[in-house]
């Protein structure tokens, strides 16, 4: 038993680092839209997106000693960590490469919208507002748990959660303005980024 479970940290972080290479290969590969013209645009969005990398930083910058347990001692603790990490990790990934085919040419780093800029209601986004953020989130959890410290964790969940917040704020506004009681009415009923929570 203690043999299987040494493999489980190893196991953790390679599906954790297949799920990064797919993560960005979802926006390094994507292929941009030449018919995206900016209605409105709000560049102030790029210091939420500074502290979400942020965030990354610091989960990937205080690491545990290679391939330990988070839970050391505790068996069942350490199977159900690894549980979460690598549904957290494969379900970010899948969230955020539907939500990205779900917007299509407006999918943007930072707020704006574009041309014809139609109201994402389907897919992922019948379930929350910003799939995307909630799927960066899952992430860093995945990560977290793979390699680094709960409190550094922590730290970074707090972080990644202030810069989500500015980069809703400024794309819920983005939103009102073009959108007005449609949005409102989606807001209402579709929670932001956690079902329950926000």
């Amino acid at each position: 038993m203690k043999t299987t479970l040494a493999l489980v940290p190893p196991l953790v972080f390679v599906v954790v680092m297949l799920c990064w290479f797919t993560f960005a290969g979802i926006f390094i590969f994507r292929k941009q839209p030449r018919d995206a013209q900016d209605r409105k645009r709000d560049r102030s969005s790029i210091v939420g997106v500074a502290l979400q990398g942020l965030s990354y930083a610091i989960v990937w910058s205080v690491r545990r000693h290679t391939f330990t347990p988070l839970a050391p001692g505790r068996q069942w603790l350490e199977v159900l960590i690894a549980t979460i990490a690598i549904v957290a990790a494969i379900g970010s990934v899948l969230l955020i490469m539907a939500a990205v085919k779900t917007l299509g040419k407006e999918w943007s780093i930072t707020a704006r919208m574009v041309q014809d800029h139609k109201l994402a209601t389907k897919g992922p986004y019948a379930r929350v507002r910003h799939p995307i953020y909630t799927g960066m989130l899952g992430m860093l959890i995945a990560t977290g748990l793979a390699i680094s410290h709960w409190i550094v964790l922590v730290a970074a969940i707090v972080v990644f959660a202030i810069g989500t917040w500015i980069r809703v704020r400024i794309e819920e506004r983005l939103l009102r303005e073009t959108f007005g009681p449609q949005f409102e009415e989606y807001a209402r009923r579709v929670p932001a980024i956690i079902p329950g929570i926000f």
